[in-house]
């Protein structure tokens, strides 16, 4: 990587300010050098991109360390109720612009650089992506600690520090290839690492009954092996305010690293074999389960990380002067889904074993203390143990989860007595046939608040999925709907769109997102209207740019550009878009187009590396886009793209770019969605089904500004019931048939008829997620859209009034009702401490 051109030898620039860590432009280039030399050892003439980008990351992170010490240290001084988020998946993204935009010194920042004569937006791109999440649930995670921080709510996000994220996805050859995601390659200079507050952690083995001192019979776990947890904390800023939380993030190493008698016997890879077994459990995120040892390994990562961040918040609670008895007035943990739910049975273990609680006080703790968020309507998707597996490794859990079993089911038998059929499905173990011990049903039982992300998903779990828990306890279930954060997904995403509505309505919006309807007072203005399309087109010329060089593949700014990036599921439909593109093709190749829109469809997202058909369905879209882009008949007016390597750094690019948003998944499947709401804010229209968040967007935007298609949820369950066959639709609309013969044919397949084969049979006899009984509906809304669309006024109008009236989806508005409804939190403004003040608490 060549050196970019700096002067040199280079003057420290001078600074009359003596705060190391001012704001002023002058400070921050002395930062900049200082780290340039004395912390990446390198001096401007050979210093790489990288090394530029370390270096004022560095600087920006001892302006955040500031806020950071001094919020711990009033944390620490006032001990409040304090959240912990445990969640499997941080999807973060970039920290360096997050960080320029809620210290309010991006434009310091940027100007400086630009007197370096350095390319500010080139260092930007230097930061490699923290890949620890597969999709919205670690996006949301992130948006959640972004305005835990800007609210001044005290948190900490616990999670784990994969050394490799999800996976590096490349398309050879129009399939999906995993690489090792190398996000470490070049250190992280946003992380500090804590060796002093490790913690152990026991794996396998059996357990012992003993009698302690005052007569009690105790349980002693004596493991098969221990592991050590190490911290890695990042700082989190809230926006324009004090507050810096932290993430901690768990890395496994092994009790001794080195066998220094196994080495001398020349076992030279005996040697090291603790440390390659113990590190091995934060190597990757969701190891694949399909085999029992990954089965094993997914279990104790799960298991790793809450005995972590638990042992870490009770040394925290100690350490601040409290009781063991009052752990959960001070902190309040949320489950981000299932994957943590083994921390119940972990707190219950460190109460009762190592702290010696009675029973009941440990249980109703532990209740107090955690809330549980459910994230899907898929069964499937609900993990489940199978008890062999569990027992050998977490033997003392599989003994507390029977006894909160048992003792959960005489609550069971006595509510609904003489139902036996209701205490079966209750049961935290499934009996039927090999028998699993189910992580939702400890969530359900060991909560004391049990939420839904969106209004419908809420209803759904309440007379659904988990309708029996409902019946029991019907007060511990509410809704909280999922947002993000306008931080990350407007204010640095979309610099040009920030730019215009804070000109137009000023910035108070950023922490107020429901005051950006102020702008619909702007909507009869032809001059804004017009500012507003500039802003849009420049933005798909951004994009088009991404795009090509990506994937060598020219698109047009002036098409219109028709978006679906999220993770490939058979529910999210992603096959149901293709067969659009298949219909318009073939219209426009049989002459049947009159008026013909062009498009850009603009496909991103991963599959599962286990998932075949979703694999497949990657396949479909890159094979289809083979095609049409490369007719001369049609290129000029259809191109399909498919990026590569979807994440947080493309999604700033994306969704400022999109003007149709595709939410069309099947009713009823979609918890939330959080893409939906990202596009919206961004002034994307959406094409969507009555599903997830898309029922409330559709509610705030108004219903002629959003474009419905789709069966509803209670029309999907009755198709279903009544027996769906989805043969019949085939048979009845001839241009689904031609849609569905021509990928059959291998026309897009280069003639081979069994490449998708697959795909189209599961379609013609099973349909799960009832592509063909929607099809016809989505394809009459797309002429629908397209006919706004050559209404290039309505549709600007249109767009202003989506990002005017996205108000309700700002994360801030979540947390803030998980604050009151949930966790019973409230905001601690931090005060900042000067070097002096903190020099004297040192003394």
């Amino acid at each position: 990587m060549g050196a970019p051109h700096v002067s040199a030898p280079v003057p420290l620039p001078a600074d009359d300010d003596d705060d190391r860590t001012s704001f002023s432009k002058e400070s921050l280039k002395r930062a900049f050098f200082d780290h340039l030399f004395y912390t990446i050892g390198k001096f401007p003439k050979i210093s790489g991109k990288n090394d530029l980008y370390l270096a004022l990351a560095h600087a920006i992170r001892d302006r955040s360390l500031q806020r950071w010490i001094s919020s711990t240290a009033q944390y620490n001084q006032t001990a409040p109720r304090t959240v912990a988020y445990l969640s499997a998946e941080f999807l973060m993204g970039p920290h360096l612009g997050n960080h320029l935009i809620n210290l309010g010194i991006a434009d310091s920042v940027r100007e400086a650089m630009a007197e370096l004569k350095l390319d500010f937006n080139e260092i930007l791109r230097q930061e490699e992506e923290p890949g620890l999440g597969n999709g919205g649930l670690g996006r949301l995670a992130a948006c959640f600690l972004d305005s835990l921080a800007t609210g001044q709510i005290p948190a900490f996000g616990y999670g784990i520090r994969y050394e490799y994220g999800i996976f590096f996805q490349t398309i050879i050859d129009g399939w999906q290839v995993e690489n090792t995601d190398k996000w470490l390659r070049y250190g992280n200079p946003w992380e500090i690492q804590r060796a002093e507050w490790a913690v152990e952690i026991k794996l396998g083995g059996h357990t012992e009954q003993y009698t302690d001192d005052a007569g009690y019979l105790r349980v002693r776990w004596a493991p098969e092996k221990t592991v050590v947890g190490v911290p890695f904390d990042s700082p989190i800023p809230g926006y324009r305010v004090n507050t810096t939380n932290t993430l901690r993030l768990w890395r496994a190493e092994a009790t001794e690293s080195f066998d220094f008698s196994v080495f001398n016997q020349g076992d030279y890879l005996g040697a090291v074999s603790k440390k390659v077994t113990s590190e091995n459990l934060t190597k990757v995120l969701y190891p694949n389960d399909e085999t029992t040892q990954g089965k094993e390994l997914r279990l104790e990562q799960q298991y790793f990380f809450v005995s972590c961040s638990l042992q870490d918040m009770i040394r925290i609670h100690l350490a601040r002067g409290g009781a063991i008895g009052d752990f959960d007035k001070k902190f309040a943990i949320q489950l981000n889904d299932t994957h943590p739910a083994i921390a119940i049975a972990e707190l219950m273990r460190l109460l009762v074993d190592e702290h010696l609680l009675p029973w009941d006080q440990a249980w109703g703790i532990t209740t107090r203390s955690f809330s549980y968020t459910n994230h899907t309507l898929l069964p499937e998707a609900l993990e489940r143990w199978p008890l062999d597996l569990f027992q050998r490794i977490l033997p003392r859990h599989l003994e507390l989860i029977y006894e909160i079993n048992a003792r959960f089911l005489n609550d069971v038998r006595i509510h609904f007595l003489g139902d036996e059929s209701r205490i079966s499905r209750l049961s935290l173990i499934d009996e039927s046939g090999e028998r699993y011990v189910r992580m939702a049903h400890l969530a359900c039982v060991g909560s004391h608040a049990i939420n839904g992300v969106a209004e419908l998903h809420s209803d759904l779990l309440k007379h659904g999925l988990l309708k029996d828990f409902y019946e029991m306890w019907p007060e511990k279930f509410t809704n909280v709907t999922n947002g993000v954060t306008p931080r990350r997904w407007l204010v640095l995403s979309n610099p040009r769109l920030t730019s215009l509505v804070t000109n137009a309505i000023g910035d108070a919006w950023v922490t107020d997102l429901p005051r950006i309807r102020l702008i619909e007072d702007y909507i009869d203005d032809a001059a804004f209207r017009q500012e507003w399309r500039a802003v849009k087109r420049a933005n798909k010329v951004d994009l088009a740019a991404l795009i090509l060089r990506r994937t060598g593949v020219k698109v047009d700014p002036d098409s219109m550009f028709d978006v679906l990036v999220k993770r490939i599921h058979e529910y999210k439909r992603q096959h149901l878009a293709v067969l659009h593109i298949v219909t318009l093709y073939h219209r426009l190749k049989s002459g049947r187009a009159r008026d013909p829109l062009p498009r850009t469809f603009i496909f991103g997202g991963k599959a599962a590396p286990g998932y075949h058909t979703a694999k497949l369905m990657i396949k479909l879209i890159t094979s289809v886009g083979d095609v049409v882009n490369n007719d001369p008949d049609v290129r000029d007016l259809l191109k399909v793209v498919f990026i590569p390597n979807f994440n947080v750094t493309q999604g700033q690019c994306i969704y400022p770019a999109a003007e149709l948003s595709e939410q069309i998944s099947l009713a009823g499947k979609e918890a939330s969605g959080t893409g939906n709401m990202k596009f919206a804010m961004n002034g994307a229209l959406t094409i969507g089904t009555m599903d997830g968040a898309n029922i409330e967007l559709r509610d705030q935007v108004g219903a002629e500004n959003f474009f419905l298609f789709g069966h509803t949820a209670a029309e999907v369950r009755h198709i279903k019931t009544a027996g769906y066959h989805p043969g019949d639709y085939y048979h009845s609309h001839s241009e689904l048939r031609t849609c569905l013969d021509l990928i059959q044919s291998g026309f897009f397949s280069r003639g081979d008829t069994e490449l998708f084969r697959p795909l189209v049979d599961n379609l013609l006899r099973h349909d799960p997620y009832l592509l063909l009984a929607d099809y016809q509906s989505y394809i009459e809304c797309q002429d629908l859209v397209s006919q706004a669309y050559r209404d290039h006024e309505g549709w600007t109008r249109m767009s202003i009034l989506n990002t005017a009236r996205s108000g309700k989806f700002s994360s801030d508005r979540s947390i803030r009702e998980y604050a009151e409804q949930i966790w019973n939190v409230k905001p601690v403004p931090v005060e900042l401490y000067d070097e002096a003040e903190m020099e004297h608490t040192l003394r």
